[in-house]
């Protein structure tokens, strides 16, 4: 593996850890004000709708289809060619992401009757919510605009401004959450105005660093003559796009199926998913975003090489990485749900009642882990290769699993049934496109995965067994003070990270030359 992506791993993973520890003080914060009651509820509705649009459009949908085509340029075609390609597809790109964000704004109390209808039964709630969407809806034009600014960097080889970026999020919302909520009659509203600040601030940053490499062009809608290579480029990005909303879309579509069908529950429900999914999110967010950031680019440079052989290997690798990771992750997000719950979000308005439900939907979620980042990982696969149609049709076969199992799940299970049929629906997307990669020859394991899946699993099954023998009883995290709680917890991720790196040695897994090796035999 070429230290070219272990750098670029390296960088995403560090900069996406310190994007989600101050993500992890910024929930802290929400707990606090907002605990899980209806307030909790409004904002994080009117926060959601704006940010599964961003993870489709831009984050998803665009990076997926601009990096491929972006490096081709690159590679194939003169600098004022990839330049005049840029003006065009920002500039329409631009005009597409303003048209959609007034009509969020506008229609946002048509959204709110889908996403979240049982609003609609406390007209007070609903109303605030709706003014509170309208204030985030805008969020959508200047984050997307950011992806695709991180899209220019990261084909260029620059990930760490990129993946720092996030951070500016929290910190808006941290400043929001200390100065903003005090003056104002309804918190949600302040917070909105932080989520729309967060937005100005992160597009702002990355201006320093596309003009350092040449990328700061003014937009354009109308091609000329000359742009007729720049404009096939476009055009060759949009066709990609559309399929690739849809496929990129599934995991934040089962998040709005949770949200409609949780806003029918009893209140506390769309938080107790939501502080649930944010510890799940971890581990998907400093390790998954980090492979799946980092591969894409390399991915497409080998399929212009028609690097096939090389092309495999790097797939091979970065899900070796994912059962490493995850599988422990989930091993300890599910014994040390009730003591994680506790000690991050137990203050202020939050209730007994939110720990508890909170880390039952987090042991639900987290059964789907592993496959909520390697589908991160294949979905790459497809990508580089400019095939966005067949991850498509795999995302709306896990999108119809989701609707189903949710139904099923959701009357007995209530909003834990919720969590699970995410995750049962995660497998179902992963499991589908490892099957049509390898039914296409694009990735052929290596040697030695049973083997290496056993080892993992042994070395997991003893941490978790030393975590569960250590912790103390699920009552006593309740009545422990902050500090005792910290200090335990931070003991017991400690202790088990040490056994499963222990397992790891006696079962003879060499992490220094997996890391630099396109696998492990």
């Amino acid at each position: 593996m070429s230290s070219k992506i272990l750098k670029s791993v390296s960088t995403v993973g560090g900069m996406t850890l310190l994007s989600r520890i101050s993500g992890l003080i910024r929930d802290v914060l929400f707990a606090n004000i907002l605990g899980d009651k209806i307030a909790a509820d409004i904002f994080l509705v009117a926060f959601r709708i704006p940010n599964f649009f961003r993870r489709i459009f831009a984050e998803g949908a665009f990076s997926s289809a601009f990096i491929p085509v972006f490096t081709e340029y690159r590679m194939h075609q003169s600098e004022q060619e990839s330049q005049r390609f840029l003006q065009l597809l920002l500039g329409r790109f631009g005009l597409v992401l303003l048209i959609f964000s007034l009509a969020g704004v506008l229609f946002a109390p048509a959204m709110i009757s889908i996403l979240a209808p049982g609003f609609l039964n406390d007209p007070e709630k609903y109303e605030l919510t709706i003014l509170a969407t309208r204030i985030t809806f805008p969020y959508l034009f200047f984050i997307s605009l950011v992806a695709a600014s991180t899209g220019m960097l990261n084909t260029c080889g620059r990930f760490a401004a990129p993946a720092a970026t996030p951070v500016l999020l929290n910190i808006c919302l941290i400043i929001a959450a200390l100065f903003f909520v005090p003056h104002f009659a309804e918190s949600p509203i302040a917070l909105a105005f932080g989520v729309l600040l967060a937005g100005v601030v992160q597009l702002l940053f990355q201006y320093p660093f596309l003009r350092k490499e040449k990328l700061m062009v003014r937009p354009r809608l109308i091609a000329k003559k000359e742009d007729k290579i720049g404009n096939a480029g476009v055009k060759k990005v949009f066709n990609l796009i559309l399929p690739a909303i849809f496929g990129v879309s599934v995991a934040q579509v089962n998040v709005l199926i949770n949200t409609l069908l949780a806003s029918f529950l009893v209140t506390g429900s769309i938080s107790w998913l939501y502080y649930s999914d944010r510890l799940m999110e971890f581990p998907v967010g400093v390790f998954g975003i980090a492979l799946s950031t980092a591969i894409l680019p390399d991915l497409s440079r080998k399929h212009a090489e028609q690097s096939t052989g090389a092309f495999s290997g790097t797939l091979d690798w970065a899900a070796r990485w994912v059962i490493l990771i995850c599988i422990p992750s989930t091993v300890g997000l599910v014994v040390l749900s009730q003591p994680m719950i506790a000690t991050i979000y137990y203050h202020g308005d939050f209730t007994v009642n939110g720990v508890m439900m909170s880390a039952a939907s987090l042991i639900a979620f987290s059964f789907g882990l592993t496959a909520i980042v390697m589908v991160k990982v294949l979905a790459p696969g497809f990508y580089a290769r400019q095939n966005t149609k067949k991850p498509v049709q795999i995302g709306m076969v896990a999108v119809g699993v989701n609707i189903l199992m949710s139904l099923v799940l959701v009357y007995p299970f209530k909003h834990v049934g919720l969590a699970l049929a995410t995750s049962i629906a995660a497998f179902c997307n992963a499991g589908l496109l490892y099957f049509f990669l390898r039914k296409e020859k694009v990735f052929m394991p290596g040697k030695g995965w049973a083997l290496f899946f056993v080892k993992i699993a042994i070395a997991a099954s003893l941490m978790g067994v030393a975590i569960w023998w250590m912790k103390s009883e699920p009552t006593q995290w309740l009545t422990m003070s902050i500090l005792n709680r910290v200090g335990e917890l931070s003991g017991l991720i400690v202790l088990g990270g040490g056994v499963y790196l222990v397992g790891l040695y006696l079962m003879g897994v060499d992490l220094m030359s997996m890391w630099r090796s396109k696998g492990i035999d």
